[in-house]
């Protein structure tokens, strides 16, 4: 559409656009440009003209009527055939030194998308945009203000006002208006929407395209949605039937069924073998209809693609409600095995049963000891669960769990997710109560508005940490707008993670470092923190991260509260914020300050840095030539109860005070065995590999309890 149909369709839904006058000839813009006072603004309108300013079809401060009407005789000239009917447009110059864009896409997979941005002819090079899912309310919209990276340009800037956030807002929701009004809108682009000295806005040009022809209104739906009992029997089966074991070690079949027996699975265990073998103690049988009827909940399946459909229907028949299927040779295998696993869920849903995969590497369930995959390695109990398109990556997350000593409570490689989707997983275990916080891996996003109501869902009970992959700019592209050449599938998935609440994370090791954190961790209620560090350097690293993520606030400490510390620590000590001990900590120092930070009320969280470095050198001691003579073996012991009472102490303050503390030594990855980190460790908790990662784990957990509304 024209800009002045664009603003003609958009203009009652409340949007600030400056006045202006749709005129043919120079004589008319000129007579126009008299009645409305000077300077003014001349462009060239028409039907299929996107991009004026690159086209040089915009006039700027023109401030006499001589100086319109040439500027109107050389725009007209200017215009080609495949510009359509052509008109001119006369508005009065609006003046401002910032300027911004708002606008929505269509994306192909999350639908309808508003974005706000630096705006202006740089909008494409800043690239300082956030988006969120369609439909914006006023909570929704100020959230994506506050997800701008260059926040100060909204404030006081250069003798100008602060933008009007409230106009700001409400321009995002009429933008929201007029789409679901309009829904024949593919794209919106008003760029740029000019800041006024005193923060008002005004809409200066805009640019909506209308689609050639109606999208289809949603995804379809699965015909099977998996009932408590179907979740019940994956993840917390009374029995399990390995169909296809393997007297082979280096077979699926042989795998799967190590794995159940050797971390002693809570149930019975059964499995099929086409020669009644006996493989690790259990004697198979060659047909699933030997098995017993009605005490099987699930099977896991290591066979050949084209014979599961006989097996599946023979396993609904025993009475077994849910199938992990490892076999591969499905959708990722072509044309033809993307039709065998249509059949196989259209198979399973009219059967009524659960199946996980295919092409997925198994389900992890700690709390009846089951280990039903294909590879290892089996984690510690705990609280996170854990739902991958990914199954290295769930490797991944398992393996973390066992470095860290902060366990799992389930966890399941959706392979293929050809019935069941990371999203539904993810929604099963914000009722599970075993689970604390979910944590997922996703690569790509079929169904994007599925997904925000199944990350919706799961982010009413318990907190949500996602890593994705493929973050590039593969997504969707608007031919004309600048919204749609901003767009893209990984900005788009953030706007997602900001809407919804959900925990993003840039790494594997993040995610993970964040959903233990959440696991064991209280919920701060602020972002008020103190460092405490043993060494000046680890403070003033963990500082700079606090102060360029701009999160965690690292507060001036209380005047009464450096008079308590003065008690505790030699003159020399920082008197600052991180409190650096300045080496003059003794047997009680840490446990004391760490009480007397915690109890503070202007205190929200404690990062303590330098645990381990007594026992570092009483290690080195204990390894020298010397030990255990020259009243070495008493000091090593000292040091290592030392660095113990430590992390004890940084456990039982944060018990005591319903405070996040979290301790950071390099030593959790350089010395594991270290009597520090593996006290951390022993406590439940994540001893973290440095005080920058503590830090943002932190600010994440921040996020989330202002999200939920239980942080100021």
């Amino acid at each position: 559409m024209s800009e002045a149909l664009s603003k003609q369709l958009l203009t009652p839904f409340g949007f600030p656009f400056a006045s202006e006058a749709v005129v043919a000839t120079p004589r008319e813009a000129a007579d126009a440009a008299d009645a409305m006072g000077y300077p003014v603004v001349t462009k060239l309108n028409g039907d299929h003209i996107a991009h004026k300013t690159e086209r040089g079809l915009v006039r700027l401060k023109l401030a006499d009527r001589a100086s319109v009407e040439q500027a109107a005789e050389q725009l007209l000239a200017m215009a080609t055939p495949d510009d359509g009917d052509v008109q001119l447009l006369v508005a009065k110059m609006i003046d401002g030194s910032r300027e911004l864009i708002v606008g929505m896409v269509h994306d192909p997979a999350f639908g309808n998308t508003a974005m706000l941005g630096m705006g202006g002819i740089f909008a494409e090079v800043i690239q300082d945009v956030v988006f969120a899912p369609m439909p914006i309310d006023l909570i929704s919209a100020n959230r994506m203000i506050d997800g701008l990276k260059h926040q100060s340009i909204l404030e006081d800037f250069r003798g100008e006002q602060s933008v009007d956030r409230d106009a700001l807002a409400n321009a995002l929701v009429a933008l929201s208006a007029a789409c679901d009004q309009h829904p024949e809108i593919q794209s919106i682009d008003i760029n740029p929407l000019i800041v006024q000295r005193d923060g008002a806005l005004v809409a200066v040009d805009a640019l909506v395209e209308i689609r050639a022809e109606e999208i289809a209104s949603a995804h379809a739906t699965s015909r099977f949605i998996p009932r408590a009992d179907h979740y019940r029997a994956l993840f917390s089966p009374r029995a399990i039937v390995v169909v296809g074991a393997s007297s082979h070690p280096g077979k699926f079949g042989f795998v799967s069924l190590h794995n159940i027996l050797s971390n002693k699975f809570a149930g019975k265990v059964y499995a099929t073998n086409l020669q009644k073998e006996d493989i690790l103690g259990i004697q198979t049988v060659d047909s699933i209809d030997e098995l017993p009827l009605n005490e099987i909940d699930l099977a896991f399946f290591c066979t050949p693609a084209s014979a599961n459909p006989d097996l599946l229907r023979q396993c609904a028949a025993r009475g077994i409600h849910a199938a992990f299927i490892a076999s591969a040779g499905y959708r990722e295998a072509g044309s033809n095995g993307e039709r065998a696993e249509q059949e196989l869920v259209q198979l399973a849903a009219d059967l009524g049963m659960l199946i996980a995969g295919p092409n997925g590497q198994g389900v992890v369930s700690t709390p009846v000891s089951m280990c039903a995959q294909i590879v290892g390695p089996y984690p510690p109990k705990g609280g996170i669960s854990v739902a991958s398109q990914s199954g290295n990556f769930v490797s991944s997350f398992l393996n973390y769990s066992r470095q860290t000593g902060v366990g799992i409570a389930r966890a399941i490689s959706a392979g293929n997710a050809a019935q069941i989707s990371v999203g539904e997983y993810l929604e099963w275990f914000s009722q599970d109560d075993e689970t604390l916080v979910s944590l997922a891996y996703i690569e790509s996003v079929t169904d994007g508005k599925a997904l925000e109501s199944s990350f919706s869902l799961a982010l009413k009970n318990k907190p949500l940490v996602v890593v994705k992959g493929g973050a590039t700019d593969a997504g969707s592209r608007a031919a004309q707008s600048h919204t749609g050449a901003l767009a893209s599938n990984d900005k788009i998935f953030d706007g997602l993670c900001r809407s919804t609440g959900a925990s993003r994370a840039k790494t594997v090791e993040e995610g993970f470092d964040i959903a233990a954190t959440f696991a064991t961790q209280p919920l701060p209620r602020g972002n008020r923190v103190v460092v405490l560090t043993t060494v000046g350097g680890w403070g003033v690293v963990t500082s700079d991260a606090i102060a360029q993520d701009g999160v965690l606030d690292l507060i001036t400490l209380p005047t009464q509260l450096i008079k308590s510390l003065d008690e505790l620590l030699p003159p020399r000590w920082s008197r600052n914020n991180p409190i650096d001990c300045a080496g003059g900590e003794t047997r009680d120092t840490i446990p004391a300050i760490l009480d007397l930070v915690c109890a503070h009320e202007n205190v929200d969280a404690v990062i303590f840095l330098g645990l381990g470095i007594q026992s570092n050198q009483a290690r080195m001691m204990s390894e020298g030539h010397f030990y255990p003579d020259h009243g070495l073996e008493r000091i090593v012991s000292y040091h290592r109860r030392q660095d113990e009472r430590f992390a004890e102490a940084a456990a039982e303050c944060s018990i005591k005070y319903n405070k996040p503390v979290l301790v950071a030594t390099e030593l959790a990855v350089a010395d594991p065995l270290n009597p520090g980190p593996a006290t951390v460790r022993a406590s439940g908790r994540l001893c973290y590999a440095s005080g920058t990662r503590a830090a943002t784990a932190l600010a994440h957990m921040y996020r989330y309890s202002r999200f939920i509304g239980t942080a100021q």
